[in-house]
């Protein structure tokens, strides 16, 4: 998947949007059995984009790079609670001025960060 969002510039209802997208595409590769639900492997780890990139990946394609960044992980973090029937939604949280990092929200209002849970350090 190759979507190059500006997360400095774009708004938060935007990127909600791209993520409910990635989460739905992600959703598919785990019901064709492309990907496993994201907890249940151990290849994938939080990895860091170079600055000035943003490119968003599928499930597919952060299990073969062996990890994604925060949207890509938030989205297949999502797609694997629906999967199991829990109806998650990846969201965007505004970290600071000029920083976002994207989230799992559960249903009962729960925070999962898969960044967190596959290495990423410090604040998110």
């Amino acid at each position: 998947m190759a979507i190059r969002p500006n997360l400095d510039a774009d708004g938060i209802e935007e990127i909600e949007a791209l993520l409910e997208g990635l989460t739905r595409q992600n959703l598919s590769q785990l019901r064709r059995g492309l990907v496993p639900p994201i907890y249940s492997q151990k290849r994938v780890r939080y990895k860091r984009e170079a600055r000035g990139r943003e490119d968003w990946q599928s499930a597919r394609v952060c299990m073969r790079l062996g990890g994604g960044d925060c949207e890509d992980l938030a989205a297949w973090a999502a797609a694997s609670y629906r999967l199991a029937g829990v109806n998650a939604v990846a969201i965007v949280k505004q970290v600071a001025p000029g920083l976002k990092h994207c989230i799992v929200r559960l249903p009962d209002g729960t925070i999962d960060d898969p960044s967190k849970r596959l290495g990423m350090k410090g604040k998110g």
